[in-house]
């Protein structure tokens, strides 16, 4: 298995519209950050399908270290 590559270190702000499924780049590849695009293919990794439960604003992980994914937990900040 590889290991996610930090995009950034600093989450990014999405609003999520409730209902809607989502998929969050676990390996940090995809060109769509924070989402999917499909680039995790023979990496062993795969994304974090989650569904919001209400229209907000959240803050996604960035650095693909967080403990709490696909939420930013502050992990970007011990990097």
């Amino acid at each position: 298995m590889n290991e996610a590559v930090i995009f950034q270190k600093e989450p990014i702000a999405v609003d999520l519209k409730a209902g809607e499924t989502y998929a969050w780049c676990a390996c940090g590849r995809s060109a769509n950050q924070p989402f999917c695009d499909g680039s995790h293919k023979d990496t062993g990794m795969t994304p974090v399908i989650f569904k919001a439960d209400e229209n907000k604003t959240a803050y996604l992980c960035a650095c693909k270290q967080t403990g709490g994914a696909p939420f930013c937990d502050g992990s970007h900040n011990k990097l």
